[in-house]
């Protein structure tokens, strides 16, 4: 056992201290259904993420890519995604200290998880509601192709309503969660976080455009620092999004990671390919919105079963894959 990897090592002590063969076997189908959800979760929520990469690159010597690609995987996979989840863990239970939050995972501290397990509304209700506005900004505000039928029932001209709407959401959850100070808390966190993210996300799709024109001065590190700030942005939803599945921290590192990966290889191998799948965005950002409400809640303790995630984001990314493919091969002949 010295030598097996740590986050693989308390993976298998969690399956070693099932009572029965049942247990073990029914947990780890439950393992793998949450990390698969997990990587399809990752790569449909970063595709908006590798189609701004794979454009900035073009524009790059080769020599930049292989170094952007190389210290992408670096920062974004171990680096942001390796730490925020414990930061998170750590805002959530702050009295084991950051510390104490990685040993307890590194050791599958069972007294850290029950304390963790009565405190993961405080994550899901911010995440939750994070995730929710990242949906409704989509539908009211972003151009998209009608698919499902909140899609086409709401048009350009309703996207006034959505920062209505956000405050309505946010003003019912406070008051719902009036029980907790934390729950509130962490309520207003979740909404601030978004609209900090929506605000930079503003600034760097201008600054985008600026990159593409050739006119521009700007230096192949320049570009560089700008991408990997973006990558930086966009994994807080693909982190936060992560609860939705589990607080399980070793099983979002091997899921966020390898998703990530696939992003990677998916920005190399042509993510053009990908854009022309007409619907596929409307089924990652409806699984995305309806994910924000199983966590809100799951944080008000409605139980929703651990494989409901995985079902939902696979179902309609499935879906709308399934139709994009069928008009594109359709429109081909």
């Amino acid at each position: 056992m010295s030598n097996r990897p740590v986050l693989l090592k308390v993976i298998y002590d969690k399956i070693k201290h099932c009572d029965s063969y049942k247990l073990k076997k029914k947990f780890m189908l439950t393992t793998i259904i949450i990390i698969l959800g997990l990587i399809v979760f990752e790569v449909v929520s970063s595709v908006d993420n590798a189609i701004i990469n794979a454009h900035i690159l073009k524009t790059m010597s080769a020599k930049w890519r292989k170094i952007f690609l190389f210290w992408g995987i670096l920062t974004a996979v171990f680096i942001i995604r390796g730490i925020l989840p414990f930061l998170v863990v750590w805002a959530s239970v702050p009295e084991i200290g950051f510390s104490g939050a990685f040993q307890s995972v590194i050791h599958s501290s069972p007294e850290v998880a029950n304390l963790l397990d009565e405190r993961k509304g405080i994550i899901l209700i911010g995440a939750g509601i994070f995730l929710l506005l990242i949906y409704l900004h989509w539908l009211f505000l972003e151009k998209k192709d009608p698919y499902f039928v909140p899609d086409k029932l709401i048009k350009p001209h309703h996207g006034v309503w959505f920062f209505a709407l956000t405050a309505v959401i946010l003003v019912t959850l406070l008051y719902l969660a009036r029980f907790s100070v934390l729950l509130m808390l962490a309520a207003a966190i979740g909404n601030a976080v978004f609209f900090i993210m929506y605000g930079f996300r503003e600034q760097a799709a201008k600054q985008e455009e600026a990159l593409h024109d050739k006119k521009n001065n700007l230096s192949d590190f320049s570009k560089l620092m700008y991408l990997e700030v973006l990558d930086a942005s966009f994994s807080v939803d693909g982190v936060l999004g992560a609860f939705a599945f589990t607080t399980a921290i070793p099983l979002i590192f091997i899921g966020n990671g390898i998703g990530a990966l696939v992003v990677r290889q998916l920005t190399i191998a042509g993510i053009e390919k990908v854009s022309k799948y007409k619907w596929l965005k409307n089924g990652a950002m409806t699984s995305i919105g309806i994910l924000g409400i199983f966590m809100i809640l799951e944080s008000f303790r409605i139980d929703i079963p651990e494989y409901f995630p995985t079902i939902t984001t696979i179902g309609f990314v499935g879906l709308t894959f399934w139709k994009s493919h069928k008009l594109l091969k359709q429109n081909a002949h």
